[in-house]
């Protein structure tokens, strides 16, 4: 008699009654939220036909789906929006309520959507019976109290590049976005921390390295962006990978190498400046003097074509037509501080802070 063959493998290792186990286990009903932006800042608020208070979009997840996937799919059946669902601003959880189950609300960033986008919007279903753009002040004025609070925890999550983490829409003492900061000050000095809440909790900074060269004629070193806003020029330089221990020294080296091609040691530092925007993330810029280069050195340049798209000296009188304002004084300074053998300058926005100018 031929050999049998073997059996075909289990399609799932656990069994049967492991599954009916799992199953039957109470878990938390999933929603997902999207906090829809327009390229003003404006958020999407709803009116539905099925409550009297105002919405933002979203709704259940469903079946084996994703947060993602819930809130796209929500989108699409809503509005008729087929648009990429962003990253996860918040997560918020209730209590059980009237239907007995506990709810976790996943706050995602949709957009800001395109002007053809936002045209485009309709009701397919009917469940939603108009869509506002309302500035945040406005929405949380029109919002009930709970979503009010999440949009602003959101909001600020974004802005901040952090993430809020609430309870019926109050941002929790650990969080790391949203949460009062009189507040959390009143926590730290009262010891009310943990070491893992107080380091999620502590306002954040984004810290860049630059150098500053000229060329035999004085020019300024500077490079035209392929992202942002190209009349915008900037230094050579770029941010630096804390995380991965990178000292500030070794980034501006790292990053003239990546931008111009250049493996040159930076000088002494030239400069620190401090910018801060209230909501964002303070600013850190390390300011080296990468000397003078010659015509030789200058002709080596290479730029990264999907980065950068061209390079040039500018005298300094001219750096008013390609830079900002904040950094051309931040050039300012440093050149001053090179001629001086000073330094290194302590900057805010560009201006010494013993000696404030409103130039």
């Amino acid at each position: 008699m031929p050999d049998q063959p073997p059996p075909p493998p289990p399609s799932s290792p656990y069994t049967d009654s492991v599954r009916a186990y799992y199953a039957a286990q109470p878990s938390p009903l999933v929603a997902a939220t999207g906090i829809v932006l327009d390229p003003r800042g404006r958020v999407l608020v709803l009116t539905t036909s099925y409550k009297a208070d105002l919405e933002l979009p979203g709704g259940g997840v469903e079946d084996t789906e994703t947060p993602e996937e819930g809130l796209a799919r929500e989108l699409k059946e809503e509005l008729d929006l087929s648009v990429p669902v962003g990253r996860l601003l918040a997560v918020d959880s209730r209590p059980p309520g009237p239907l007995g189950r506990s709810l976790v609300v996943h706050v995602h960033l949709v957009g800001p959507l395109t002007p053809e986008e936002t045209s485009a919007i309709s009701f397919p279903d009917g469940e939603v019976t108009e869509a506002r753009w309302l500035t945040p002040e406005e929405a949380y004025a029109a919002l009930g109290a709970r979503k009010a609070s999440r949009l602003r925890a959101a909001l600020a999550a974004l802005y901040s590049g952090s993430l809020a983490h609430l309870i019926e829409g109050v941002p929790q003492p650990g969080s790391p976005a949203g949460f009062d900061p009189a507040r959390r000050a009143e926590l730290e000095h009262a010891g009310a921390y943990d070491t893992a809440g107080h380091r999620a909790a502590r306002p954040k900074a984004l810290t860049a390295a630059s150098v500053l060269f000229t060329d035999s004629a004085g020019g300024v070193l500077l490079v035209r962006p392929a992202y942002g806003d190209p009349d915008h020029w900037n230094l050579p330089g770029g941010g630096i990978d804390s995380d991965l221990g990178e000292i500030p020294r070794a980034a501006a080296r790292r990053e003239v190498l990546e931008e111009l091609g250049l493996d040159l040691a930076p000088g002494r530092l030239l400069a620190v400046n401090w910018s801060h925007r209230p909501g964002y993330p303070a600013r850190v810029r390390f300011l080296y003097d990468g000397g003078t280069l010659d015509a030789t050195t200058l002709a080596r340049i290479r730029l990264p074509g999907t980065e950068l798209l061209a390079w040039r000296a500018v005298p300094p009188p001219e750096l008013r037509r390609y830079t900002k304002p904040s950094l051309r004084r931040q050039i300012e300074a440093s050149l001053t501080a090179r001629t001086a053998a000073d330094g290194p300058v302590e900057l805010h926005a560009g201006r010494p802070v013993d000696r404030p100018d409103n130039a």
